[in-house]
């Protein structure tokens, strides 16, 4: 293998993905190559799609377009959900040589060195082959690294091909998880975002959970904090929230999907909660945790969702203690059941109710800054400037800004929250260092 050529990598979709195009990265780096970027003309393209995101397949066709513009004779390498779901496709695509399925895209260097004959080639298993667990954890941000400790589901959710995709619910076990979590530790990382497709099911495999799961990291020296990506409410227990609570490193934000406040909807969509208990934990959080932070995901226009639905979803969010929405629009997906269902939401209403629950968001989100103002917290600094200014996150997840100081990137200060800015950040006065 040629020691002086270069790959490029790009990603689309989810945390999950960015932790699994670093490993793959990393794989390049052992074998000798050198990562650049897409637009430097590398030898050998990687991208790692995503199938919940629109246009997939657009994305995907602009992004080997442009390599092979930048070298028509480069290997490109398809990887990631959409290759998962529509290999054939993806194979069809003019330049791509090789598409791997989840079963095998953390082996393409086996695959590298062969020639550009064989265009098009796929090489993926059937979903239900694959079962083992590839830990995996981001690189390249210093300051924040997502871990990888889940990958697939059991749930089958009505509108989500994300089974389909990644396979069965499966993880390392906790000692395992140590280990990877101890290598981002030495990175220098001060921040760790646990990732998944459904982290709360961790464990089960093994006879462990995920509250062993934060209990043992908890004891990790070198890493600060500890972030939870998304957790599905039925799985967030008193437990869970109230380790939380009294945990030297596990922060005060929790990131929760509803999908719908709707409880016929929900039952549509094969959640396995009403909005009866997600309020219930939502409740509880506010018990135990002073002004936390809550994120909830949210799909708008789903199939039946009459206005009475929305209505239902736009009061119950208006209602919830909530700091900010991710809002989804429904868009149809293939071989999932939602499909059979008949009332179809026009596109218009759909973006119509999207819009309105983004500018609810919006106004979620500035309360919630705004009772902030006045406290004293702690941010962890990132290293991005612009216009001579630097930002970073309170422990409760709000954005502030100072005036850029290297000394502070990376490091963890006391700051007091003084004022929401034109572009919605808050400003603040930095105080101390805090002593890890």
């Amino acid at each position: 293998m040629n020691p002086n050529r270069k790959v490029a990598l790009y990603t689309l979709g989810c945390k999950l993905n960015f932790s699994e195009t670093s490993t793959i990265a990393r794989q390049f780096a052992d074998a000798g190559y050198a990562r650049v970027s897409l637009d430097e003309g590398a030898d050998v393209v990687v991208i790692n799609t995503c199938s919940v995101t629109d246009h997939a397949d657009k994305k995907c066709r602009n992004i080997v377009r442009k390599a092979m513009n930048l070298n028509d004779q480069a290997y490109v390498a398809v990887i990631g959900c959409y290759a998962q779901l529509k290999p054939e496709e993806i194979a069809a695509i003019p330049g791509v040589d090789i598409v791997l399925g989840a079963n095998e895209k953390f082996n393409l260097l086996d695959h590298i060195d062969e020639t550009k004959a064989e265009q098009g080639k796929i090489v993926a298993s059937r979903i239900k082959e694959t079962k083992d667990f590839i830990p995996s954890f981001s690189t390249g941000d210093r300051t924040r690294t997502f871990l990888k400790v889940q990958d697939g589901c059991n749930y089958f959710c009505s509108f989500c091909t994300i089974p389909l995709a990644r396979g069965r619910s499966r993880s390392a076990n906790v000692a395992d998880t140590l280990l990877e979590a101890k290598k981002v530790a030495e990175s220098g990382a001060k921040e760790v975002v646990l990732t998944g497709v459904n982290i709360g099911d961790f464990g089960t495999a093994h006879g462990e959970s995920f509250l062993d799961l934060i209990k043992a990291l908890d004891q990790i020296e070198g890493i600060e904090r500890f972030r939870i990506s998304s957790i599905e409410p039925n799985l967030l227990s008193d437990e869970i929230i109230d380790f939380c609570a009294q945990s030297k490193k596990f922060v005060p934000h929790f990131h929760i999907p509803l999908q719908s406040g709707s409880d016929e909807v929900l039952k549509k969509m094969r959640r396995r909660y009403l909005t009866d208990l997600y309020q219930n934990r939502i409740e509880r959080i506010h018990q135990v945790f002073d002004s936390p932070c809550i994120g909830v995901d949210v799909i708008v226009g789903f199939p039946g969702e009459s206005d009475a639905h929305f209505q239902e979803t736009y009061n119950f969010l208006h209602a919830l203690d909530v700091a900010y929405l991710h809002v989804f629009t429904y868009s149809e997906r293939a071989n999932t059941t939602a499909l059979r269902i008949e009332e179809v939401v026009p596109v218009p209403l759909r973006q119509e109710r999207n819009k309105k629950l983004r500018i609810l968001s919006l106004k979620k989100k500035r309360a919630f800054y705004e009772q902030e103002l006045g406290k004293t917290k702690t941010v962890l600094f990132e290293a991005d400037e612009h216009e001579n200014m630097m930002h970073g996150f309170t422990e409760n997840y709000v954005k502030v800004s100072v005036p850029y100081n290297a000394e502070l990137v990376n490091q963890l200060y006391s700051v007091q929250l003084n004022s929401i800015d034109a572009d919605g950040h808050v400003r603040a006065e930095v105080l101390t260092p805090i002593e890890a």
